[in-house]
């Protein structure tokens, strides 16, 4: 993707905000495509960057073990910036000197600048989060900045620009703006990544991708992103060479297989509605294990897709709409770490299917599909509805999955979502549902003894899904939506409120 456009490379050294890095830049309008630390020369090479940065990460230079790689080699395909621990192994391969800290500096600290990048930049708030420091620049470095505790915090040569904090965080005031310095003044990079831009390169892929009189299978979910990839493929393959499919798993919100579908009619997609939710119900049942559950779908929505098929003929591709973050949390570009959690539509397709995959939004982020739908055309209203997990209310209700549960869950989730809109909330806010829950406790509804479930209930704000916080309800919305499930939804008496951010927690529970 984007091989026409300016791009920077960023090399991931296990740091957990090195995603956000690549939103950062990408918010500029320069691409950014995240490569594993030991990437090879001749594959970086082949984004022709404009940049390498590379970023934070856990370990330590002066360990053995720690993950490093030739700078130089680096130093000769574009400019660097180095953040964090990508700051020590700058000065720690060039020659300078890496120490252990007495004082080490977490959370935020305060700068002075002896040489500011910035025009009128002498005080700056960051965030830190490191060990070791740096005691002595490499020769040809000078030091621009130091922190509280006198460490250099800044450090600068003719092509290489450090950072000891973290300039992609929020916490960290003008962090976009030394972003900026990096990629327009050091890298002399153009913002081209527009959603004009983005919509050509998707379409141009596709072309090159699926070539002659191939045909596609494109697996709608009734969400945003599965969406935006029927109405991209329709858009450049037509009518007849794009079949969708429009699986009800039984685990949809309430109404929502009937109000899809005529949504559907109104963008004029190919689209076959299937009710699997006896197959998939019949699978679930007894199982609570949540990786478990994810697996079963996944299974199950290929057995599905495998029945369509044979009755639609000869088909080539499978598409469906995989997101970055999917692809992250799934598979680390690493290599290495712990996988979050696995998603149902990461990780290939299984050999008897026959079937190539196509994932045109795979590199991009929420926001940025929400743009290229918006540029497209597509309603609004649709565009922001909040995100649906591919497994559906399988994550959302904990434990084993009952056909009455779902449906208390069901009606307690629709209360909720239309208090957020009479409200003007939903709008306001990134992700919002229900949980329901695996406990009973003692109520008193009707003057009578109750023992019902508990239902939790979720509104996080977030730009990407990446990283969120939680949103601060007033007193008087929390009681009215709290008394309405209570009253109107049987099997409930109880309803708690998750003040859980992203991390430690993530958004879904399972």
């Amino acid at each position: 993707m984007a091989e026409m456009k300016d791009q920077i490379v960023i090399l991931d050294f296990g740091s957990q905000l090195t995603q956000l890095i690549a939103r950062r830049l990408r918010e500029l309008g320069v691409f950014s495509v995240l490569l594993p630390y030991s990437a090879s020369i001749d594959d970086i090479k082949k984004y022709n960057p404009k940049g390498i940065i590379l970023s934070g990460g856990p370990s330590s230079v002066l360990e053995e073990d720690s993950p490093k790689r030739s700078v130089s080699e680096l130093q000769a395909v574009a400019p660097l910036l180095g953040i964090c621990y990508g700051m020590q192994l700058i000065c720690h391969d060039l020659g300078g000197e890496v120490s252990k800290a007495d004082l080490r500096e977490y959370g935020l600290n305060h700068l002075t600048w002896k040489t500011p990048l910035l025009t009128g930049l002498t005080e700056q708030k960051v965030w830190m989060s490191h060990g070791d420091y740096i005691k002595s620049v490499p020769e040809g470095f000078e030091v621009l900045a130091q922190s509280e505790s006198k460490h250099i915090a800044v450090m600068k040569s003719k092509d290489i620009l450090c950072f000891q904090f973290h300039p992609e965080v929020n916490h960290t005031d003008k962090g976009t703006e030394l972003l900026e310095h990096f990629c327009f003044e050091m890298c002399q990079a153009q913002p081209n990544w527009t959603s004009q831009g983005i919509v050509e390169d998707l379409k141009n892929k596709i072309k090159s991708q699926v070539p002659g009189d191939e045909k596609v299978l494109c697996a709608l979910s009734g969400g945003v992103d599965s969406t935006v990839v029927a109405h991209l493929l329709t858009q450049v393959l037509g009518k007849e060479r794009v079949h969708c499919v429009f699986v009800n798993n039984g685990l949809l919100r309430k109404n929502e297989f009937e109000s899809v579908q005529d949504l559907y009619k109104e963008l004029d997609l190919n689209v076959t509605a299937v009710d699997a939710s006896h197959d998939f119900l019949s699978e679930l049942s007894g199982v609570s294990d949540p990786e478990t559950k994810r697996k079963i779908i996944g299974t199950v929505f290929i057995d599905v897709f495998k029945k369509s098929i044979a009755g639609i003929g000869k088909i080539d591709f499978l598409a469906q709409g995989t997101l970055y973050p999917d692809v992250i949390e799934s598979v680390s570009p690493r290599g290495e770490s712990v996988t979050i959690k696995s998603h149902h539509n990461v990780g290939g397709l299984p050999k008897d299917l026959n079937l190539k995959l196509i994932e045109p939004l795979r590199e991009l982020f929420k926001d940025e599909v929400r743009k290229i739908g918006r540029h497209m055309g597509l309603p609004e209203k649709f565009l922001m509805r909040h995100p649906f997990p591919g497994p559906g209310l399988a994550i959302r209700l904990i434990g084993e999955i009952s056909e009455k549960d779902l449906n208390t869950l069901r009606d307690a989730d629709a209360i909720y979502i239309d208090e957020l809109r009479n409200n003007d909330l939903y709008d306001q806010i990134w992700q919002a549902f229900c949980v329901l829950l695996p406990v009973k406790t003692v109520g008193v509804q009707g003057d009578a003894r109750s023992y019902e479930k508990v239902l939790a209930i979720r509104a996080v704000t977030s730009k990407d899904g990446m990283t969120a916080d939680w949103y601060d309800f007033d007193g008087a919305f929390m009681r009215k939506v709290s008394n309405r499930i209570t009253n109107e939804v049987k099997g409930v008496n109880r309803v708690v409120y998750d003040v859980t951010s992203k991390p430690p927690g993530t958004i879904e529970w399972e």
